[in-house]
């Protein structure tokens, strides 16, 4: 009977435990967000504000890179990330077996065409070197943007994950130059044209707007979104982060700050 009662003690205090680890992950009040530097770290120090005001205390934490914020979410290291759009999600979650999830769309970053040497793309020279992201999201997606702009075509069948291996007519001979995406506002100096993302472009001092020689349609469907671990997606806590993003207080400095060159895709 001793052992019985011993044994029933012992569940009784692990049920304890589990249910007080539970109460204590849904009562969350501190997170860590994961950013790249720039416009996404910008923003989010707005969002901190707002969502401290619900009681919700935010950590920011900048990346320099596009691989680091997911594996630091998906380690544990981070509660959520604002810097992705969804292709790259899904190719991340598909490559790495991430179990992550989108709670909510956040900007769009129209990825915009730059170069020190030409005014107009149709000055470019056959031969050119153009620079475009490495990662294979980015790198689609600047193709699909020089096809729309009738420089190129691409096998239709490689969709967005198309890469310079798929692009089947190229009548100037433009030899793409595969650079990580925080390199390519540094290769202007070297290259003729580069693709670069908008948060890139701001942070080297670049103007979307003014300094763009082309640049991407707002009705891109590449819409950045927050992300989370699947376990958390229904943690309060999540509620409330998604809720100061999606805040007029956000909104609007984001009209004010980027005047048009970050859009809000909430």
């Amino acid at each position: 009977m001793q052992k019985r009662a011993l044994l029933q003690s012992v569940i009784a205090a692990a049920v304890a435990v589990t249910f007080a680890g539970a109460a204590f992950a849904q009562d969350k009040s501190s997170i860590k967000v994961g950013v790249t530097a720039g416009p996404h770290a910008q923003i989010m120090e707005q969002v901190k504000k707002v969502a401290e005001k619900d009681g919700l205390k935010i950590q920011i934490v900048e990346f320099s890179d596009y691989i680091q914020p997911n594996a630091a979410l998906a380690s544990g290291d981070l509660d959520a990330n604002s810097y992705q759009h969804k292709p790259f999600l899904d190719l991340q979650v598909k490559d790495r077996g991430y179990k992550l999830v989108a709670v909510g769309d956040t900007v769009l970053y129209p990825i915009g065409i730059y170069s020190k040497k030409i005014k107009d793309l149709k000055d470019l020279k056959d031969g050119s070197k153009f620079g475009i992201p490495n990662d294979p999201t980015n790198g689609g997606r600047v193709l699909l943007l020089l096809q729309s702009l009738g420089l190129i075509k691409v096998r239709a069948e490689a969709g967005l994950k198309a890469t310079p291996l798929d692009v089947t007519e190229n009548p100037k001979k433009i030899k793409f130059v595969e650079l990580e995406a925080a390199q390519l506002p540094r290769s202007l100096d070297d290259l003729e044209v580069s693709a670069i993302n908008t948060n890139f472009a701001m942070s080297a001092g670049l103007d979307p707007l003014k300094d763009a020689i082309a640049q991407e349609s707002a009705k891109s469907p590449y819409v950045n979104i927050l992300v989370v671990r699947e376990q958390d997606k229904s943690q309060p806590w999540v509620a409330k982060f998604v809720k100061a993003y999606h805040s007029d207080a956000v909104r609007s400095f984001i009209k004010t700050e980027f005047k048009g060159s970050v859009l809000t895709g909430f």
